[in-house]
């Protein structure tokens, strides 16, 4: 039988395009990789390896987390876009239950699953967004309570609080995030914070109910590349568009929420967030 051809690391990562140290990362971690070893010890890689880190490179480019992306390679598997619809299907109904229940342990089950299963991008995008404006809407409609409504800003913000630790210590530009006066609906700014991170940004977060004078002091203090002010009602903007223009004229600000339209961002002078959070963060350029 004739001997499989194999290689060194250093020539495998050039082939593959994967750093060695995370080839290694991804060999100890998930057992993605089973070089064998040569007399002196070192690692000899085959077109097998190469195959799965093909399979594990697509997997993460489908906004897989490296947990699942390497159990689907390892399977010789992709995901296909019917499945990844019945996972965001499936988690959505299993948060919506533990919201229904009022119930801690059904919702964090849901968002563990949520985590592992897709990308945090994605989460926020397929998943948790639109799970969060389907709620604001059955609460609108008087489908469900104010208690459950609490219940879930609570139990899946301090989710995405923890996701948010240390995004304030990046090296990209710097976003202030903030709520207008009076806002106490953050979790939307929340998503968009966190997405924001993962292009690279640094978050300065002050969350609900910001005072604009705070707000103005610590622009001074930062020297931000934009400001994002979010709130749901659009008389929140009104009220305090005089301080917002004012902003406006010596650091750039933005408009989001659902309060936010294109007439009055153009009567403030500021710019316009309109779309998903995933996507504004995905487009915005410092």
């Amino acid at each position: 039988m004739a001997e499989i051809p194999r290689v060194r690391i250093g020539e495998f990562s050039r082939r593959v395009g994967v750093s060695p140290e995370l080839l290694r990362a991804w060999e100890t971690r998930y057992g993605l990789l089973r070089p064998e070893r040569s007399g002196g010890g070192l690692r000899l890689f085959s077109k097998q390896d190469e195959r799965q880190v093909a399979l594990m490179l697509e997997n993460l480019a489908a906004g897989m987390p490296a947990s699942e992306a390497a159990r689907l390679a390892l399977l010789g598997r992709r995901p296909s876009a019917q499945e990844r619809a019945q996972d965001a299907k499936e988690i959505a109904r299993a948060l919506s239950e533990g919201v229904e229940a009022l119930d801690e342990a059904i919702t964090q089950t849901a968002l563990d699953r949520l985590l592992a299963t897709f990308a945090l991008p994605q989460a926020l995008a397929e998943v948790l967004l639109p799970f969060l404006h389907r709620l604001g809407e059955r609460w609108a409609a008087g489908e469900i309570e104010v208690a459950h409504e609490h219940f879930a800003s609570n139990v899946i913000g301090g989710r995405l609080r923890t996701l948010a630790r240390d995004w304030g210590s990046g090296v990209g530009p710097r976003a202030v995030l903030a709520c207008q006066p009076g806002e106490r609906h953050d979790l939307g700014l929340l998503c968009f914070g966190l997405a924001l991170r993962e292009r690279g940004w640094t978050i300065t977060y002050l969350g609900a109910d910001t005072p604009l004078r705070d707000l103005v002091a610590v622009c001074g203090e930062l020297a931000p590349a934009i400001v994002v002010l979010c709130a749901v009602n659009r008389e929140r903007f009104r009220r305090s568009a005089e301080e917002i223009s004012t902003l406006g004229k010596s650091v750039r600000v933005a408009i989001g929420g659902a309060g936010a339209t294109p007439a009055l961002a153009g009567r403030l002078g500021v710019e316009l967030l309109a779309g998903d959070a995933v996507g504004e963060a995905a487009a915005l350029v410092p």
